[in-house]
């Protein structure tokens, strides 16, 4: 009986790696494929005119996505100013003040609930109180929409990272005779730079690729960015619109953008390692 038994839990033992290295393997082999398609056909819309020209008119060849470029740091940069201040407020909270109150409860519930949510529906959200209201699409309604989808990946990254500072260390300060909120702000949010910065950056990367939202707040546009208080270009509106067209050259620059929304992300996630792996 134990001999059958071993035989039994080292055969399901085999099957089960089996099945982990290949589900592994499939994974690896799907987004080399991936990579692989996006840098094949993206490479070849690269030239200068891609970076710093605006769009040719449809059915002529030519121009770039210089505009939609600008676009998207503008906005990724507001949506960061707005979602990564308020994450880690709120995730400080969450560790270092909240210390499982209801306040606390309900915050952590509806973060998991907002992390859940279809972007799509955040877009309609912001549609609702922005884009209705004042009657034009906007780049600050689309920077609006893509901080609210930042808002709960930093919050969760920001309480996890600072509840794993030590609490001999956050004692020792206090025992000074420091403040609790210099503390926070001199001692714990030093300690836990490292993760701080990393769920920013993760959160940067989560938004970068997202289209639902910007298509009911930002929606697009082919001129120069003058002002965000109107529609304003960007990258993923411009990628489904120039796939769906039937232009050639609209189809060659959508695969230029995605590669170089790829890149930005690959980019983005060598990045987080380099700190992560800097500061252990």
């Amino acid at each position: 009986m134990n001999l059958r038994s071993t035989n039994g839990r080292k055969i399901a033992d085999l099957l089960i790696k089996l099945m982990a290295g290949g589900s592994a393997a499939l994974g690896i082999l799907t987004l080399g494929w991936i990579l692989y398609s996006v840098g094949a056909h993206g490479i070849r819309a690269f030239d200068w005119a891609f970076f710093t020209e605006l769009p040719a008119p449809p059915g002529l060849e030519g121009g770039g996505l210089a505009n939609a470029i600008v676009g998207t740091l503008l906005i990724t940069v507001i949506a960061t100013l707005l979602g990564v201040p308020i994450g880690i407020m709120a995730g400080t909270y969450l560790s270092e003040f909240g210390e499982g109150s209801k306040l606390a409860v309900m915050i952590r519930f509806f973060s998991n609930v907002l992390m859940g949510i279809p972007s799509i529906i955040i877009g309609i959200f912001v549609y609702t109180i922005m884009v209705r209201p004042t009657g034009h699409f906007s780049g600050y309604a689309g920077a609006v929409a893509l901080g609210i989808i930042m808002l709960p990946v930093v919050a969760r990254t920001a309480e996890d990272m600072l509840a794993m500072v030590p609490n001999s260390l956050k004692e020792a300060a206090l025992a000074l005779g420091a403040p609790r909120w210099k503390v926070t702000l001199q001692v714990i949010f030093r300690a836990a730079r490292a993760g701080l910065i990393t769920g920013s950056l993760l959160a940067v990367a989560r938004i970068s690729g997202e289209t639902a939202p910007l298509l009911f707040t930002a929606l697009n546009s082919p001129y120069w960015v003058i002002s965000l208080n109107q529609p304003t270009p960007n990258l993923t509106v411009t990628i489904f619109n120039y796939a769906m067209s039937p232009y050639p050259d609209w189809q060659r620059k959508a695969w230029g953008a995605s590669l170089l929304i790829m890149i930005s992300v690959l980019v983005l996630s060598v990045g987080v390692r380099a700190v992560m792996r800097g500061k252990r």
